[in-house]
C-alpha cells in the first residue's frame, strides 16, 4: 500500500493511468474509493496522482485543527515524493478550494488548472456552510441536502420525470452509508472546519496557468456566481456552465468530456 510519511500525517495515495501528469484533489468527505469511477475516467488520458486527504479514507487522522494550507502542502509533498516538479491539477468542490490554495501558493508548479463546482471563499462567495447540516433535524437535513445538491430536486414530480437524477441521488446516499469510526468522524469534522475558513479572493491574481472553471447552473452548494467570481479574478480563465447541480459531471454528458479535453490537451 503506497504511503507518504510526512511530519504530522501518513498519506495513502495512488498513481494510475498514462498521459500528462495530473494531481486530483477530492471533495468533502470523499476518498479515492468513493470516487474511483471518476478517477478512472481521468486516468484514461492522464497519469493521475490522487491521495486520501488527511483525516479521510486510508490516510491517518492527525490531531485537528487542519487548515487549507495543510491540505495544499500535502499535495505539494506528494508531488515532491513522486518527482513531479510541475503538474496539471483538478479540484472538485472542497478539492477545488485546495487546488486554489495550492495554485496561489505555488503558481509555478501548475501547468493547467480545472476547478469544478467550487468557490473562492470570502464573505459573499463561499460555498454553503455544510457544517451547519450536522446540527439539523434529520428530515430537514435531507430536504435541504437535496435542494443544495440541485435546486430543482425538490420540485414536485422532478424525480418522476428525471429517473437519472433519482439514480444519482440513490448512489450518493449509498456512498455515505459506510461505517464511520469515531476517529474518522474527527477527520471529517476537521475538514469542514478548514473549509469554513477558505478565502483566496485576494490572491487569485497569482494564478498564471490556463484555468477552466466548470459549474452546474443549479448548484446550491457552490452557486454559479461563485465560479464567475473566480473567472473574474484569474486572468484568461474560462467558465463552462453545465446542466446540473453540484454533481453536474454525472448529470450533463458533455461536462466530463469538456473537462477531460482541457486537462489532457
Amino acid at each position: 500500500m503506497p504511503e507518504l510519511a510526512l511530519d504530522d500525517v501518513d498519506l495513502y495515495y495512488e498513481v494510475l493511468g498514462d498521459g500528462p501528469r495530473l494531481l486530483v484533489f477530492n471533495g468533502s468527505g470523499s476518498t479515492i474509493d468513493s470516487v474511483r469511477p471518476l478517477i478512472e475516467v481521468l486516468a484514461s488520458r492522464c497519469t493521475v496522482a490522487v491521495h486520501d486527504q488527511r483525516g479521510l479514507g486510508r490516510s491517518a487522522v492527525p490531531p485537528p485543527p487542519y487548515t487549507m494550507a495543510n491540505y495544499a502542502a500535502d499535495g505539494a509533498a506528494l508531488l515532491d515524493h513522486l518527482g513531479w516538479p510541475t503538474t496539471r491539477i483538478a479540484g472538485i468542490s472542497f478539492g477545488g478550494m485546495v487546488a486554489q490554495e495550492f495554485a496561489v501558493t505555488w503558481p509555478e508548479r501548475v501547468e493547467r488548472l480545472a476547478l469544478l463546482c467550487t468557490s473562492p471563499g470570502g464573505p459573499d462567495t463561499s460555498s454553503y456552510p455544510l457544517e451547519q447540516l450536522r446540527e439539523m433535524d434529520p428530515a430537514a437535513r435531507a430536504e435541504l441536502g437535496l435542494r443544495l445538491l440541485d435546486e430543482r430536486f425538490t420540485r414536485p414530480g422532478w424525480f418522476d420525470d428525471h429517473p437519472g437524477d433519482l439514480a444519482l441521488v440513490s448512489r450518493l446516499a449509498g456512498s455515505q452509508t459506510e461505517e464511520s469510526t469515531v476517529e474518522r468522524s474527527v477527520g471529517v469534522a476537521a475538514q469542514l472546519g478548514a473549509r469554513s475558513g477558505h478565502d483566496v479572493r485576494d490572491r487569485l491574481g497569482r494564478i498564471t496557468a490556463p484555468t477552466l472553471v466548470a459549474a452546474g447552473r443549479y448548484d446550491g452548494i457552490a452557486p454559479l456566481a461563485n465560479s464567475r467570481a473566480i473567472v473574474a479574478a484569474v486572468e484568461g480563465a474560462q467558465l463552462e456552465e453545465f446542466e446540473g447541480g453540484h454533481a453536474f459531471v454525472a448529470q450533463d454528458p458533455d461536462a466530463l468530456v469538456r473537462v477531460l479535453a482541457f486537462l489532457a490537451d
